[in-house]
């Protein structure tokens, strides 16, 4: 892959713009890229999926800055107390993030305008030719994954937004960059957060303000970044065994770094997301312990698996809202036709270099606040 200066050359002789906006970003795109090239040891089908993803963000980062130079009005819009959800990975808060967007007051972040944003929805007559439309190669690649629910306007994470500032973890999810993410884990995300507080206000001008609903497990890393942007959000966590999110979550990365490598090292995926996560966990309690806990409402995985409906009723009555009938059936409708979907085969924890001791110890101040948090009995009253 070509430097990164030459990359941004490319991508601004692509759309015929210069502006990036800020130049905060170029430090993440530097070490990224120096990572890719010097580390990942990708084959051909990564060399060109990433090089394509990289390009995207900057051809969207230069249009998202054109269209705020053409329409300056657009940084009046409002960003009303946001909810995010900022859960450990693979505790279910995908699934509850689908459950929410199934509430037709609300706005989320959907599939299709996550990696393109550009042009603002409300500028699109008819339907948007995104919907449905791989953005880049990687996700042509990652395309019928049963990891994680699916649909044209499913919700997505936060991770596209971070990207445009380069500092997310998407990328340490395609392929092996230590430096990198050792790096990303250490940075300052205020300047990334209020990219995406810019990008959400392009997102909903022209349209009905709503409140939104949005969701990345890399938040709990910089939760007080994310409140420096956000200061009036609140927060959703969902919370299960740390030993099964853990091998749940190594798996996910092995089977995406699989296809842009031929040499994966599994011990590694295991040991960095060990480390990333109890970082995370630790940060999001001091976050919760210095006056924040009660900006947080708190939900066990096997208690959505349960009542999915019922903890949902739970939170918005904590939102001091109502779920509405169309909202209800609209979830029963999602959760129905999703409960078939192919499930995860467990792999031996040994493969990750996994032992669930040393795991447990790793998170054993979290499992003692989830307790308290969302303590869950497999008897129902």
């Amino acid at each position: 892959m070509e430097d990164y200066k030459d990359l941004i050359a490319t991508a601004q002789s692509q759309v015929g713009l210069t502006d990036f906006g800020d130049d905060g970003f170029r430090e993440g795109l530097e070490r990224l890229v120096k990572a890719l090239n010097t580390e990942a040891k990708l084959n051909a089908t990564g060399e060109y999926a990433l090089r394509d993803r990289i390009l995207l963000y900057l051809r969207q980062r230069l249009m998202i800055e054109d269209w705020y130079q053409r329409h300056p009005e657009i940084a009046e819009e409002e960003i009303r107390e946001p909810l995010f959800g900022v859960s450990l990975p693979r505790t279910g808060s995908t699934a509850l993030s689908y459950l929410l967007s199934s509430d037709p007051d609300i706005r989320y972040l959907r599939a299709w305008e996550s990696s393109q944003p550009c042009p603002p929805p409300s500028t699109v007559e008819g339907p948007d030719p995104r919907r449905g439309v791989a953005a880049s190669a990687t996700e042509e690649e990652l395309k019928g994954s049963k990891r994680t629910p699916t649909g044209i306007d499913g919700a997505m994470e936060c991770q596209d937004l971070m990207a445009l500032d380069f500092k997310s973890q998407i990328f340490q999810a395609f392929a092996q960059i230590p430096s990198y993410s050792e790096w990303d884990l250490e940075a300052d995300n205020t300047e990334t957060y209020l990219y995406e507080r810019r990008v959400l206000k392009l997102l909903q001008w022209g349209a009905p303000a709503k409140p939104w609903r949005l969701k990345a497990p890399t938040h709990l890393l910089y939760l007080d970044a994310l409140d420096t942007a956000f200061p009036d959000a609140r927060f959703v966590m969902t919370h299960r065994d740390p030993t099964d999110v853990m091998l749940s979550v190594a798996t996910v990365y092995a089977d995406i770094i699989e296809k842009f490598t031929d040499d994966v090292d599994y011990h590694y995926i295991g040991e960095l997301n060990v480390r990333c996560w109890s970082e995370g966990m630790r940060r999001a309690i001091d976050f919760r312990e210095r006056g924040n806990d009660a900006r947080f409402y708190d939900i066990h995985f096997r208690a959505m698996q349960r009542d999915p409906l019922g903890e949902v009723r739970g939170l918005y009555e904590w939102l001091g809202q109502e779920v509405s009938p169309a909202f209800a059936d609209a979830m029963t409708a999602w959760w129905e036709s999703n409960q078939s979907a192919e499930r995860m085969t467990k792999p031996d924890p040994s493969k990750f270099g996994l032992d669930f001791d040393q795991v447990r110890a790793q998170f054993a101040v979290y499992l003692k606040h989830m307790e308290t948090w969302a303590p869950f009995s497999e008897t129902v009253a």
